[in-house]
């Protein structure tokens, strides 16, 4: 049971169906953090944790904006020269998308991780 791989895939079904909110189950860290990450870069809206008394939920406003995304499996790592070649491999074009990485600091998108100089494990992309 791969948590990420369920968040995406009932967000990308939410977002072809032109709704505007959707119920991500199970909640986990990894899958917050993510959030974060897309909604820092204007993916996804407000997103608020739903306790209840189980795994918990994520209620996350879709804005619209999400085309295509999807978890990476195997996750890889890459070190910092390497991103360009897994862009290419992920994104359509080089200047829409995010790949989402989790490094030694915090979970954050590439283009953060090549201004920090960090490498990680690639978990997700989306554009």
């Amino acid at each position: 049971m791969d948590t990420l791989s369920n968040a995406f895939s009932t967000m990308l079904n939410s977002e072809m169906r032109n709704k505007r909110e959707c119920l991500i189950s199970p909640a986990s860290k990894l899958v917050g953090s993510v959030l974060r990450v897309l909604q820092t870069y204007g993916y996804v809206g407000k997103f608020e944790f739903i306790d209840d008394a189980r795994f918990g939920n994520f209620d996350v406003q879709l804005l619209g904006r999400i085309n295509k995304c999807g978890a990476i499996r195997p996750r890889s790592s890459c070190r910092v020269e390497d991103f360009e070649s897994w862009e290419k491999r992920f994104l359509p074009s080089r200047d829409l998308g995010i790949i989402v990485v989790s490094t030694s600091s915090d979970v954050v998108s590439h283009i953060d991780a090549k201004k920090k100089r960090l490498g990680g494990r690639l978990l997700a992309y989306v554009y």
